[in-house]
């Protein structure tokens, strides 16, 4: 037996005959600590579930790409993050993925960016809203996690190429009106398009005080009411302007390229996430 083992064995029966047993002079019971009769620890509450729709600041700053977890603790307390328009300097701080999250002025994202490119079918809204009917969202539903959103709208009846991500940058790159992307459309007139008609379009053309040009514009195998026609611009309503104004009913849109990006090995329905190398050709055009 060890030392300390005797030591025990001993204070265990020094305290079963002393007064302490309650039935000794004015029954006063002492502690004792012996197995079985430790004092109960009162439980503490549980703590409260974290919210999953919340994250460390430091944590949604480097998940952006932007530093390490430790150098984002650096720039949120010398005041290069904002949050919802205020500036953020306590640690710790949680925010939501819905909350716009600024870093030196430039809006960031924690998510990873996604780059999908769906060859959209008819009767599918181009829309997030969940109370369109069918939309282009649940397409794509399964392409990512990355809450991603299309660039531009193709109408529900419109088919073709339709570019998703949540990259803001890419966003950026359509949508800026000094450069913009380039997207080819074919067309299906109800009648033959004349070709004075088309030379104007051709040249440029003013309607209703706004000026509206295209890069490109022909007839399609020389098939006179089917049309190829490029555009910058992230909608087709331009499509619809332009041929409004000179009495021809649009029958058929369908985006067949955007930029560089074809149609080639994606089926009506069906979508691919493009590789790093299509990205990165996209934001030098």
């Amino acid at each position: 037996m060890s030392k300390q083992s005797g030591q025990r064995q001993g204070k265990s029966k020094a305290s079963g005959n002393s007064k302490s047993s309650g039935r000794g002079a004015g029954n006063v019971k002492s502690k004792s600590f012996a197995r079985g009769n430790a004092p109960i620890k009162k439980q503490s509450s549980p703590k409260k579930a974290s919210n999953s729709n919340e994250i460390r600041l430091n944590k949604y700053v480097a998940n952006a790409g932007i530093c390490s977890r430790r150098d984002a603790d650096v720039h949120i307390a010398t005041g290069l993050v904002t949050v919802n328009g205020k500036v953020v300097t306590e640690m710790g701080y949680k925010v939501k993925l819905e909350d716009e999250v600024r870093y030196d002025g430039a809006r960031i994202n924690p998510e990873k960016k996604a780059y999908v490119l769906l060859n959209k079918p008819k009767g599918f809204a181009t829309t997030t809203s969940e109370y369109k009917g069918k939309t282009v969202m649940d397409l794509v539903a399964n392409a990512t996690s990355s809450r991603i959103k299309p660039i531009g709208r193709l109408g529900r009846n419109s088919t073709g190429l339709l570019l998703f991500t949540n990259d803001d940058k890419v966003v950026d790159r359509f949508t800026n009106s000094n450069k913009g992307v380039v997207r080819l459309f074919h067309l299906e007139l109800d009648k033959n398009l004349r070709l004075e008609d088309l030379k104007k379009i051709r040249e440029g053309l003013r309607i209703e005080g706004k000026q509206i040009n295209v890069e490109e514009i022909d007839y399609v195998d020389n098939r006179k009411n089917e049309i190829g026609i490029k555009i910058k611009n992230t909608g087709n309503t331009i499509l619809h302007t332009i041929f409004d104004y000179f009495k021809y009913e649009l029958v058929k849109i369908d985006c067949v390229q955007i930029a560089h990006l074809t149609k080639k090995d994606i089926p009506r329905g069906n979508w691919k996430i493009l590789t790093e190398q299509e990205v990165q050709t996209l934001m030098m055009m």
